[in-house]
């Protein structure tokens, strides 16, 4: 425990940050509120992004630099000195969140815990913006404290809170914790929100956000941690769920018009309570031992394909070379592995079921996609015919094996694009599809099996299964799942194609499918 103490709190930049920390607390003549913001500056949210981010080179230095900008301004707090020290400060959230957004393009929309990290790095920089708006004196609507006050709340209830909640994540997963995550990402824009435009929506807000403290308290004691982490981790927690109660009596005295609390008391008990027992508390519970990424990166060949695809004059018969590689084929009827082995031999009709709730967005999005002419579907849900044609494309411009492109189109105008090949991984063959986009490719990677008699192809699949987006050299996964199940019935097939968005149902088409 004390080898993992010192090397997670005994780096030289965090000592360097614990020596300026000593200095301000022994000689600044600011108030004790601007302390409770510097020790979060100085030494929580430096040591915790130590525990989840490998800094670039020139890292340590940067927040170095920092540090001493942070450290002078309990000195020099008026005229241009102080803007440019606050504006090297906001220069730090910006390269910090930046680290966030590139942790989030190498992974994208998936391991909830990660993106918990991501968001409270991103969170840093939202703090920053607010310090420079009290240092710069800039009107915000609010008077001058409440602006550093809102400072304080990104740096411990936005920052730290949300990374020490992706840590416990690496640890614990349930769907009520999911839960409790996304309250606490949207709590402090919500509170924000209540503040400025509906006292109700304030008590309402923070309401909701007691009882996602609550639950994460009830969550860290059921969890089985180390001793001494488990202990300090709960104390921690724990805190909030006593802090977070002057939260509420100050949004109510908003609300009714009758003091319970005032910015002195939550100056006094929340903020000092904040400091003391939820961050240095809670820092020094991840020191003892930081979880390990649970998140695994996916290797499997993409599309090197981007834009708007060279045509080749080369016709390929099917989108697959045998089903087979695929599925065990003998529990489904001879036409379906036919269709996908000689796809040119049959014919299409769709019927494009947008949900209603999605239809504003699919007709905003209709204008760009006649333009890139891909992923452009109809807004009417009539039965129409899908023409197509299949041709091969060149395996060293693709960059996968034995590329195929299937060309639809609806009334002569193209409606996708899709390029077909495979790909292994642990034994299991995925179907790996290309959809190239304007400086990127969209790629769809299903999971085939057989059920009843029916071919099931789907992206929400433990492995490789998901839907990615490439730019350049990151490839994230988007919060988006697709799922087709194809029947036979005589020599027709029907095809029905369902796709999800953050798990709401958006779009449905129904095929139907003969030979011609």
């Amino acid at each position: 425990m004390l080898v993992n103490l010192r090397n997670n709190l005994g780096k030289p930049v965090l000592l360097f940050g614990f020596i300026l920390v000593a200095i301000c607390f022994g000689f600044s003549e600011q108030p004790t509120f601007m302390l409770l913001l510097t020790i979060a500056q100085l030494i929580f949210i430096p040591a915790m992004i130590k525990m989840v981010v490998d800094l670039p080179r020139g890292g340590d230095a940067i927040i170095a630099v920092m540090m001493i900008a942070v450290t002078m301004l309990h000195w020099w707090t008026e005229g241009w000195l102080a803007i440019v020290l606050a504006l090297i400060y906001v220069v730090y959230t910006v390269f910090i969140a930046s680290l966030g957004v590139n942790r989030f393009l190498q992974r994208g929309f998936t391991n909830i815990a990660e993106i918990s990290i991501d968001i409270g790095l991103m969170y840093l920089f939202i703090g920053g913006l607010w310090f420079f708006s009290f240092i710069a004196k800039i009107d915000t609507g609010f008077p001058p404290l409440i602006t550093w006050l809102t400072a304080i709340h990104f740096h411990y209830s936005a920052c730290l809170l949300v990374i020490s909640l992706g840590l416990f994540g690496r640890i614990h997963q349930s769907r009520l914790f999911n839960a409790i995550l996304v309250v606490i990402w949207c709590g402090p824009f919500l509170v924000a929100l209540g503040i400025t435009f509906s006292k109700i929506l304030e008590v309402f807000s923070v309401g909701l956000y007691i009882i996602a403290i609550y639950g994460l308290f009830i969550l860290a004691l059921k969890t089985k941690f180390p001793a001494i982490q488990g202990l300090l981790l709960r104390i921690s927690y724990g805190s909030l769920c006593i802090t977070i109660l002057w939260s509420i009596m100050y949004a109510l005295s908003n609300l009714l018009g009758h003091s319970f609390v005032g910015i002195p008391e939550m100056l006094k008990f929340h903020g000092v309570i904040n400091g003391v027992f939820f961050g240095a508390v809670g820092v020094l519970a991840w020191a003892i031992a930081v979880p390990k990424r649970t998140h695994q990166s996916v290797q499997f060949p993409v599309s090197q394909i981007r834009g708007k695809l060279r045509e080749q004059n080369d016709p390929h018969p099917g989108l697959v070379d045998a089903l087979h590689d695929f599925v065990d084929t003998t529990a489904l009827s001879p036409v379906i592995p036919h269709f996908y082995e000689q796809t040119e031999q049959y014919r299409l009709k769709a019927s494009v079921k947008w949900k209603a709730w999605f239809k504003p967005f699919a007709l905003i999005y209709q204008g760009f996609s006649r333009y890139i002419q891909q992923l452009n579907l109809p807004l009417s849900s009539q039965q129409i015919e899908m023409t197509g044609r299949i041709i091969k494309i060149d395996e060293q411009q693709d960059g996968r094996p034995a590329p195929r492109a299937w060309i639809r189109a609806i009334d002569k105008q193209t409606t996708f694009v899709a390029i077909y090949s495979k790909h292994t991984t642990d034994q299991t063959t995925y179907m790996n599809i290309a959809l190239p986009l304007p400086f990127s490719t969209m790629i769809g990677v299903l999971y085939l099996y057989e059920e009843n008699g029916c071919l099931h192809l789907t992206s929400a699949h433990d492995g490789d299964a998901g839907i990615y987006l490439a730019i350049h050299r990151f490839l994230f996964q988007l919060p988006l799942q697709e799922y087709f199940v194809i029947t036979a019935k005589n020599e027709i097939l029907t095809a029905v194609h369902k796709m999800r968005i953050f798990g709401l149902p958006f779009l449905q088409i129904d095929y139907q499918i003969e030979k011609k």
